[in-house]
């Protein structure tokens, strides 16, 4: 069945989204203050709009995918916001990577002006998005969550409803924290390898299945071993997750000690000037002078 869908934000995460629904025979209204990101998906078959209130008002779900809970409260709020033209009961579905308390505020209200919400954000970056792989963590009341199905079905393998409004954000946090510790982790036995003379491209192969196995591994070992820094995510988008992630601790009196070390390291690579790079660029921080190799 072909859906109306509206997507607002369409950088490289909303674009691969924005593309893989195309793909999959959806309608697509597109609203980006970005001209260029909105040309991309023009080009692939979907349709401009001059807001995201006239993206909303043709469509029955609106996706967004935005940098922060500010600029969402803006694009579905703020003037020329989805509710201004949204139909009575359309689903929202937040993508965005974004703080849970400030989510149960939007949830509630959407709810106050007869729309429904669902935080959904996501992990495994645009590369999964464009095979529909993505895994979702889904946060909402569970028919919303169920009508928003019908659209992420399209992009997702993985998809679970992990509770009320707020808890897919939450879910989201504590993925980021695992990835972001995972990431410095391999990083630096890639050093370790590396000083020590070790063949760095079969690490991957000889530790498949063992308990030190993982998909970061296998992905980001050849990356962090080669320097291959091509763009699939931010540093910085990181750093904005892993201060949330403290921020929900200080609230729940958790203790993470390791977090905290670990986004100390991701903002030394943000102050140097690493930010926009890739994740994989936390290999930076660990290469130091060169060195002889162990022998």
């Amino acid at each position: 069945m072909t859906l109306d869908i509206a997507l607002i934000g369409a950088g490289a995460m909303g674009g691969a989204i924005g593309t893989r629904l195309l793909e999959t025979g959806n309608n697509l209204f597109v609203f980006d203050l970005d001209a260029d990101r909105v040309q991309a998906l023009v080009e692939k078959g979907a349709q401009p709009m001059e807001s995201a209130a006239m993206a909303a008002s043709k469509s029955d779900f609106v996706i967004t995918s935005l940098n922060s809970a500010k600029i969402v409260e803006l694009a579905v709020f703020g003037s020329g916001g989805v509710v201004e033209q949204a139909r009575a009961g359309t689903v929202i579905i937040d993508m965005s990577s974004i703080d849970p308390m400030a989510t149960k505020q939007l949830a509630k209200q959407a709810a106050d002006k007869g729309l429904a919400w669902v935080d959904s954000p996501l992990s495994g970056g645009a590369p999964k998005a464009l095979t529909g792989e993505l895994t979702l963590m889904a946060g909402g009341e569970a028919e919303h969550v169920e009508r928003a199905y019908e659209v992420l079905k399209h992009v997702a393998a993985n998809y679970t409803h992990m509770g009320p409004a707020g808890a897919g954000q939450t879910t989201k946090l504590i993925n980021q924290v695992l990835c972001g510790l995972g990431f410095v982790a391999i990083a630096e036995a890639t050093q370790l390898a590396l000083d020590a003379g070790v063949d760095v491209a079969k690490i991957p192969q000889a530790l498949k299945g063992g308990r030190a196995d993982s998909a970061l591994l296998q992905e980001y070992m050849p990356r962090f071993a080669t320097k291959d820094y091509r763009r699939t995510g931010r540093i910085d988008n990181m750093v904005k997750d892993l201060n949330g992630a403290q921020d929900l601790a200080r609230l729940t009196h958790t203790s993470m000690p390791l977090t905290a070390l670990c986004a100390e390291i991701h903002r030394m690579l943000t102050s140097a000037g690493l930010g926009g790079e890739d994740q994989a660029a936390v290999m930076e921080y660990f290469k130091g002078p060169d060195k002889t190799q162990f022998s």
